[in-house]
Order: structure tokens, then C-alpha cells, then sequence
């Protein structure tokens, strides 16, 4: 699996020099990056508008790579929106990751 060996830097390098290849940088400004993610994480929603939610076990291996797809779709215009705002990404995931603590204390009785 390369989550276990392909860092967050690989991937924002590797997209930055698919953009830099293309000359795409001069047309990709900070609304248009951020309109891109929400377009792409729409096209994630459309896959399971209007069925019952599915148990991961449930999905067919089409179904996943359908998914995975759309989601790698999400996770490049993030992190190409990361790029162009210079934003160090694990720092703040990090960082909100501990806001959230503070917001949502974990309880032994908690529940969905």
C-alpha cells in the first residue's frame, strides 16, 4: 500500500510538477482551485446519491475504485490548493485535529 511508504511532500511534489509541466499554475487561482475541490467532492457525493449507505465490506471492488478515484480527485485539488497557498498541511491538520479535541471530548459512553 503506498500510504505506508509515499509521503504528504511526495504528493504535493508530484502535483506540482504535473501543473508546472503543463503550465496550468497561470490559469489556477485560489477560487478556482478551491470552486475545483468542491466540484470534485460533489462528484464523490453523486456516488451514493439517492442508494441506502453502504457498508464498506458491502462494496463491489468497481464500486471502490470508482470511490478511490473521485477521492484522489479531492485529495490533488486540496493539496494543489496547499501549493498555492504555500500552507503547511500537516501542520494545520494538526492543529485543528487539537481544536476538535478541545470541542469534542472523547467519553467512554459515547456513542454515533
Amino acid at each position: 500500500m503506498a500510504d505506508a511508504r509515499v509521503t504528504l511532500a511526495d504528493l504535493r511534489q508530484r502535483i506540482q510538477a504535473f501543473v508546472d509541466a503543463r503550465g496550468w499554475d497561470q490559469y489556477h487561482n485560489l477560487k478556482d482551485l478551491a470552486l475545483a475541490l468542491s466540484i470534485e467532492a460533489s462528484e464523490l457525493l453523486e456516488l451514493f446519491l439517492w442508494r441506502p449507505p453502504p457498508e464498506p465490506a458491502s462494496l463491489s471492488p468497481e464500486d471502490r475504485e470508482r470511490i478511490a478515484e473521485e477521492l484522489a480527485d479531492v485529495v490533488i485539488y486540496a493539496l494543489h490548493l496547499a501549493n498555492a497557498l504555500e500552507a503547511d498541511v500537516s501542520d494545520a491538520v494538526l492543529r485543528k485535529m487539537e481544536r476538535n479535541e478541545g470541542r469534542f471530548p472523547a467519553s467512554p459512553t459515547a456513542g454515533p
